[in-house]
């Protein structure tokens, strides 16, 4: 067996059900490989998934479709590249809490923005706001990554960036009303979060083991999305007891159709990936030039 590990980008959560599916029913197994699933509690958020690609640590990591450019442009390059997408469609969204009169981005200028610190993060949200005619003078504070969304729901904060099925979820739960801002609605074309990323390097030297592992995980997934209620039994029983509050059910009947048609599933449309690498260049959050290609590959899909 081919001993694999996957850094995934938060705790356990219905991003992730595929995964677990996969490894929970044996589909990993059955393609000889054995999968190691690394949550970010294990160390507490300390490196980032796609660092530990980088490192050599693991073999694969969820990240966003930004930590690819961001690891092509830096001082030493990485060879980072996206082999699978999760969600066709982008479920994130900038969230602040409706009892601080946050109607829309433009009031966000002098409230409390909660950062995870991506390179792009800040400037993509102060576009938005710029975009709904305010000034982007946000207030960035930076807690720890883990503890982001605890801000939020202490009032220590007044918005950050959630994913409108998990977190969104738990906010109703508890009772706490949220205004939600997506990208698409304040002119920002966002690329695919999170993708499944490994070096070109891996890629190439082990092409027949990376479609394996993806055949695996597209079975996990398609699993996912007919077997709604099964696949949310088997990821409670990954969950951390910190997201409690979480209706894994509920949390996966809004997340069903945002994987696509279930033989397309994750697969990546180049062109709305350019949109969104010609979007950064246009607003000067960076100065490289790539074609999608560069970033992405939809190769191990052509033979599963």
């Amino acid at each position: 067996m081919e001993t694999l590990k996957l850094a995934l980008d938060w705790r356990p959560n219905t991003n992730h059900t595929g995964f677990f599916v996969a490894k929970h029913l044996g589909f990993y197994e059955e393609e000889d490989l054995n999968l190691h699933i690394i949550s970010t509690e294990e160390d507490n958020y300390a490196m980032t998934p796609a660092k530990k690609v980088e490192l050599g640590l693991v073999h694969f990591a969820l990240c966003p479709m930004e930590t690819l450019v961001s690891y092509r442009t830096k001082a030493n390059p990485f060879d980072a590249i996206a082999i699978a997408t999760i969600f066709q469609e982008d479920i994130s969204a900038i969230c602040a809490l409706k009892s601080r009169g946050i109607k829309r981005p433009k009031d966000l200028d002098n409230h409390i923005y909660a950062s995870y610190k991506a390179r792009y993060e800040d400037k993509i949200v102060q576009q938005m706001i710029k975009n709904d005619k305010g000034k982007g003078d946000i207030i960035l504070k930076y807690p720890e990554k883990l503890g982001i969304w605890n801000t939020l729901l202490n009032g220590k904060a007044d918005a950050t960036w959630i994913f409108v099925n998990w977190e969104g979820v738990e906010a109703e739960a508890q009772g706490i009303e949220l205004n939600l801002f997506r990208m698409s609605d304040y002119g920002i074309p966002y690329g695919y979060s999170p993708v499944i990323m490994t070096s070109q390097s891996q890629l190439e030297e082990q092409q027949e083991v990376c479609r394996s592992f993806l055949r695996a995980t597209k079975r996990g997934f398609q699993y996912a999305i007919s077997h709604v209620e099964s696949a949310a039994q088997i990821l409670d029983l990954y969950v951390s007891k910190a997201d409690k509050y979480v209706d894994l059910v509920k949390s996966q009947i809004m997340t069903s159709p945002s994987y696509g048609k279930p033989d397309s599933w994750g697969e990546m449309d180049l062109d709305k990936i350019q949109s969104f690498l010609d979007w950064l260049r246009k607003n000067r959050l960076e100065r490289t030039k790539f074609k999608a290609t560069d970033l992405v590959t939809n190769e191990l899909f052509e033979r599963l």
